[in-house]
């Protein structure tokens, strides 16, 4: 007999990975959770007609009307749609509808991603997986994330907008439309502040968060801020909402060069009315 057969080749083989308690817990905790979700949207149908009734409500709202629609030039024509925020308020209405963002691996710079959207009553689901590198790019150069809010911010931020896919997948595409006009409606009709106010907050909320002036929308609408409309107001503020989630840049929509000033008649009157009171009195 060599010595061959002496040898205890157990040594050699993988050990068994040692069972984590915590995560079979949560697994099973899981698992017991949609089948209840599934029971109850089974047993407790959604009413068509009342959910669609409490989308139009919410449709009805300022705050829900003023996101409710993103928008942002491609190939030379405007893409728009509904926006995430809108998607989240017709799945909740809607009833009966699990969503959501998963991480379901984070390693070597980069997150691997689930989005998702389940229709528990009839079994309809949606699902989008994805990688999302830590990286994150700015004046033509790729800075590597490391801090965790970083990571977590630009993650959540990639995960929503295949999450509105989804939730947009399983939504019946006729309440989808008929909330956006709705929200249209609500933009153009429901309005009690007077429209030269509004257009001064965008402005001053586009020059803050973006850095975006005056003379750049104007350039932009080839209009100036005087002869805005209420439709060139709803334009404007899809174009906020397409900027603040991501889902197109600010030089999409601007010339961000654009740097001489285009005076209003509102602030050439301002102006005059300054010189008045700045000349100096002849009178003894």
């Amino acid at each position: 007999m060599n010595g061959l057969s002496n040898i205890d080749y157990s040594d050699y083989m993988p050990k068994p990975e040692a069972k984590n308690v915590t995560t079979e817990a949560m697994v099973s905790r899981q698992a017991q959770e949609v089948q209840m979700a599934m029971y109850v949207a089974k047993n407790f149908p959604r009413d068509t007609y009342d959910a669609f009734q409490r989308i139009m409500k919410e449709c009805e709202r300022k705050l829900v009307a003023e996101n409710a629609v993103y928008q942002y030039p491609k190939g030379g024509q405007k893409v728009q749609g509904p926006s995430i925020r809108l998607a989240e308020v017709i799945a909740r209405n809607w009833g009966n509808i699990d969503y959501g963002i998963i991480e379901l691996d984070q390693k070597d710079g980069e997150s691997s991603m689930m989005a998702y959207a389940w229709d528990l009553e009839t079994n309809t689901r949606q699902t989008k997986i994805f990688t999302v590198k830590h990286e994150r790019k700015a004046k033509g150069k790729t800075n590597k994330l490391t801090d965790s809010r970083d990571v977590y911010e630009l993650t959540a931020n990639m995960g929503t907008r295949r999450m509105r896919a989804c939730i947009l997948g399983i939504i019946p595409g006729d309440i989808v439309d008929a909330a956006v006009q709705k929200c249209n409606d609500t933009l153009v009709n429901g309005q009690k502040e007077p429209l030269e106010d509004r257009l001064r907050k965008a402005l001053d909320a586009f020059k803050k968060e973006f850095g975006v002036t005056k003379e750049m929308i104007e350039d932009s609408f080839q209009l100036n801020i005087d002869a805005f409309t209420e439709h060139d107001f709803v334009k404007l503020g899809r174009i906020y909402t397409s900027i603040r989630d991501g889902v197109g840049k600010k030089e999409d929509f601007f010339d961000t060069k654009k740097t001489s000033p285009t005076k209003s008649n509102l602030e050439a009157q301002f102006q005059q009315t300054e010189g008045v009171k700045d000349e100096p009195s002849t009178t003894e």
